[in-house]
């Protein structure tokens, strides 16, 4: 065997270059349809989600009995308690789980999976996520990013025979990608893969490894170096957690998710067979931005069952609970946001259980809509439960152990809260998920008409851009003016004989989706290639669409439930108060895109970043000490001890 090559330095690249490796990554198709898509392009494409897809009578089955079952168990078997208490997840839970098939819930029967549906399985983690948050991110971690989803969609039939059926019921996975010093630019990537007869050898750190302290099995994104008969690139690998060379050097802790298992994990020297490479060199963005179009929708069905929790916490504590001569729900104040949490969990769950639906079809293409999920339900189950604390009062600050230990009810508001915080950052921060929508958003503008605002293309590029862009725009932009959204009778099927009109709710998303098309063309015309910098125009651009796609959604939940026989009344009141309250969210993001701080505040940061405000800092301590901002993350030897934790 030969000696082991030598890691290589982290690598050197310019923002342009960082900027090229993330548009690689991207799928660069539209092989289907997209309704959110079309939305940011002006068109209302009301009939990609109505009717309301619905899932086959087996898998409904199927799903139900396992929900039944998952259930007994949540209520039986877990204490949320005592994993807030210890920070831990409790051995015989984990085993107890894998026992259940929960860790198989997404991998086919054929290897010995429960072949749940995307809608089932969401449905699964709300409920799991209800009994403890960190079990829900445990399920979740391991089969919407680890092992199972990356192979299911690009592993060879060898690999899934391999390592499924250990992903199915005994192994747990992790997904490691993140370093000390790479977040969301992965071109700097430092984790190597050096390219060793018919083995790789990976080098390097990876932080924040959820699942990593007690991981059977990881998805590791390292760097492959360019050289003869390779292609390099940042490659994707399963790897034996076990594998000499491996060691989880910190557990760490954290604000909430006190029983999540994330760590610090060391790679030195570890041989991993070319075998146990997923896909080709070079893919392992593309692998992890693809597996991430659906494996993005657990996260915002985890918020879904918050939103749940909430509203039942505030509906019993509010008629409960009493002020000035009646319960404090009747007090406006109070009632206004009780009716936001219970508007904004319909909603939410409409916008869910409608994107999983269609993954499960496979009908639509729903990056956009998995995204625009993930973004909206991890800004407004914080909104919901940040609602909850200060309707509980200062019982609402007070923790759950304090509360019960007076002889109360042990309601874990301040803990919903901190457990839901990481949600705006995890799997991509909500900035993050600003630019990643708006780049999809923009798409189609930029395939015609890219080339123009390229500065590297020659003039005969540009003028056939051009061209292109003269042809596009001629034939979209008349088509902007009007619309079915100015015909008072358009959408009729949404106002039956007895029922809240939300007819009146679709209007406006058509109408305001072809305004959002123009004011988005507006401000490319204007700033052109300088468009990419307008982090905060383009924000808001995405949480209009946000807030149009889950009104579209919440209104066509309505009627599926009317036209079933389901709460179709109450669904529709619901739906009613939601887009009211969305569209005042809307007209004030239309405000802000024109009339905002965003050149002014570019001009406080840089006074900031230059020290001339450093006076305003005086007359307080900072206890944060004075190790460095970044930990070092140099390739090398562990010095510390593995407190790497499998589960027997």
């Amino acid at each position: 065997m030969s000696a082991p090559p030598t890691p290589s330095s982290r690598p050197t690249v310019t923002e342009r270059e960082a900027r090229q490796v993330a548009e690689a990554a991207r799928e660069q198709d539209w092989r289907k349809p997209s309704f959110a898509k079309e939305l940011f392009l002006g068109r209302f494409r009301l009939d990609l989600l109505h009717p309301h897809p619905v899932p086959a009578d087996e898998d409904v089955q199927r799903g139900e009995e396992f929900l039944a079952k998952l259930r007994d168990f949540c209520e039986t078997k877990i204490d949320g308690s005592v994993v807030e208490r210890d920070a831990r997840i409790p051995d015989e839970v984990i085993t107890g789980l894998k026992e259940l098939g929960a860790f198989g819930m997404k991998i086919d029967t054929k290897y010995g999976g429960l072949g749940l549906t995307q809608v089932y399985y969401n449905k699964a983690l709300a409920l799991v996520g209800s009994a403890n948050p960190a079990i829900g991110a445990l399920l979740s971690a391991h089969q919407s990013i680890g092992v199972p989803q990356p192979l299911k969609m690009f592993g060879t039939q060898e690999q899934k025979d391999t390592f499924l059926p250990r992903c199915a019921r005994t192994d747990i996975s992790a997904f490691l990608l993140t370093e000390p010093d790479v977040g969301s630019d992965p071109a700097r990537l430092a984790t190597t893969a050096v390219p060793d007869g018919d083995d790789y050898v990976l080098d390097g750190v990876k932080l924040w490894t959820t699942n990593g302290v007690v991981a059977d099995l990881l998805v590791v994104m390292a760097r492959v170096p360019k050289s003869e008969g390779h292609k390099g690139g940042i490659t994707a690998f399963v790897v034996e957690a076990s594998s000499e060379g491996i060691t989880v050097e910190n557990r760490n802790a954290f604000m909430g998710l006190r029983g999540l298992e994330n760590g610090v994990t060391r790679f030195h020297r570890v041989r991993v067979p070319a075998a146990h490479r997923i896909g080709p060199e070079g893919a392992g963005l593309k692998i992890a931005l693809t597996t991430l179009n659906t494996g993005r929708l657990s996260l915002p069905a985890m918020c879904v069952g918050a939103g749940k929790w909430c509203l039942k916490i505030a509906r019993e504590w509010s008629a409960a609970r009493e002020q000035w001569g009646k319960p404090v729900a009747l007090h406006e104040a109070v009632g206004s946001k009780i009716s936001f949490i219970a508007a904004t969990t319909f909603a939410l769950e409409a916008v869910v259980d409608l994107s999983s639906q269609m993954a499960d079809e496979d009908r639509n293409d729903i990056r956009i809509e998995a995204a625009l999920a993930k973004l909206y339900g991890s800004e407004m189950a914080w909104l919901m439960a940040d609602e909850l604390v200060q309707i509980r009062g200062g019982r609402g600050f007070e923790t759950a152990a304090s509360l019960e230990a007076r002889g109360e009810r042990a309601v874990p508001a301040e803990q919903m809260l901190r457990d839901l915080r990481i949600n705006r950052i995890f799997e991509g921060s909500t900035e993050i998920m600003h630019l990643l929508i708006a780049r999809e958003a923009v798409d189609a503008h930029l395939s015609v008409a890219g080339d123009l605002i390229d500065p590297d293309k020659s003039l005969s590029d540009k003028a056939r851009a051009g061209a292109q862009a003269g042809v596009f725009y001629a034939k979209w932009l008349p088509k902007l003016v009007a619309g079915p959204g100015h015909l008072p009778r358009s959408y009729g099927d949404f106002h039956p004989t007895g029922h809240v009109d939300l007819s009146g709710h679709l209007r406006y998303v058509e109408r305001t989706a072809r305004k959002l098309a123009r004011s988005t063309f507006y401000a490319m015309s204007r700033w052109q290639g300088r468009m990419e910098t307008k982090q905060g125009f383009l924000g808001r651009v995405v949480d209009i669409g946000a807030e149009l796609f889950a009104m579209s959604a919440a209104c066509v939940r309505a009627e599926h439930l009317r036209a079933k026989g389901d709460h179709g009344r109450e669904a529709y009141q619901l739906a009613d108060a939601f887009c009211r309250q969305a569209r005042i969210r809307v007209e004030e993001l239309f405000g802000r895109l024109w009339t905002n701080t965003d050149d002014l505040d570019r001009k406080v940061v840089k006074g900031v970043l230059g020290g001339a405000y450093e006076w305003l800092e005086q007359g307080v301590i900072d206890p944060s000490g004075q190790n460095p901002w970044i930990a070092d993350a140099t390739p090398g030897p562990s010095t510390r001890q593995n407190v790497h934790r499998p589960i027997p």
